[in-house]
């Protein structure tokens, strides 16, 4: 029996987890065979039914929420999609990043089922900042020594795999992506360092509760292997604690209801 999923906040409405890397969000025909979903998981662990009103990446690990009804599935999924939620993202690139940018690079959509070329493009930006770096002794390209950066990333906008490509197309791909990334790093970090995975983490995120209209802020940590690799590369000080916080609707100084993962 698999272990149950990480409840990071959860009331009467919704509920917030810490999907692992590697695991769908829900069934999907790109994912033929596959037996194992955040949905059906959470669902059987709650014992009720869960509604997903946004999406992580498979390979991504971090803050997803669920709402407990249709009713407010829909005011939750329409934050989204207006982009009125707040999303704050680790990931580990291949380089020296940008101390802070704002990327706005258009994107066509990548569904799979018709040529990229033929899907309009898409506004989107993403603005990034590099909380730490790390130079290895090591040849990994055509340089003596591999650079490797932190990025803190806050998507702007909702395009799939948006921060991978954003990042891939100014020079600085994450480390573990096969798709935007670059092989020889990708192979480096899996056999020298143990680390198998995409290095990006969605480790906060904000929005307005739907029935108190309080802003709900819920942080995750990282898993082990990501946790593990920052501290080898003396970045311990970035690490994210889980927990959450409800912040007044209004312009008052928040009131903090609880910092600690529900049980």
């Amino acid at each position: 029996m698999s272990a149950p999923l990480p409840i990071l906040y959860q009331d009467d409405t919704l509920v917030v987890i810490a999907k692992p890397s590697g695991l769908l969000v829900h069934r999907t025909a790109l994912a033929r065979g596959e037996t194992r979903f955040a949905l059906q998981l959470l669902r059987d662990q709650l014992g009720r039914h869960v509604y997903p009103v946004h999406r992580l990446d498979r390979p991504t690990s971090g803050v997803l929420v669920f709402a407990l009804s249709s009713e407010i599935a829909r005011p939750l999924g329409e934050a989204f999609a207006e982009q009125r939620v707040s999303k704050r993202y680790l990931a580990v690139v291949r380089g020296q990043g940008p101390e802070a940018e704002r990327l706005d690079y258009a994107l066509r959509e990548e569904d799979g089922r018709r040529p990229k070329a033929e899907m309009p493009a898409m506004e989107a930006a993403t603005e990034v900042r590099r909380l730490d770096s790390v130079e290895l002794p090591v040849r990994v390209d055509r340089y003596p020594s591999a650079r490797y950066s932190l990025m803190e990333a806050r998507p702007l906008t909702g395009r799939r795999h948006q921060i991978r490509r954003h990042l891939s197309r100014r020079g600085y791909p994450i480390i573990g992506d096969a798709r935007h990334g670059k092989g020889n790093h990708n192979r480096f970090f899996s056999e020298q360092l143990d680390t198998h995975r995409l290095l990006l983490a969605a480790v906060e995120l904000g929005l307005e509760h739907p029935v108190t209209g309080e802003r709900l802020v819920v942080n995750a940590g990282l898993e082990h292997d990501m946790t593990q690799l920052f501290e080898r590369f003396g970045w311990s000080a970035h690490l994210p604690c889980p927990g959450y916080r409800l912040e007044a609707a209004t312009a008052a100084p928040s009131t903090t209801r609880a910092t600690m993962p529900t049980p």
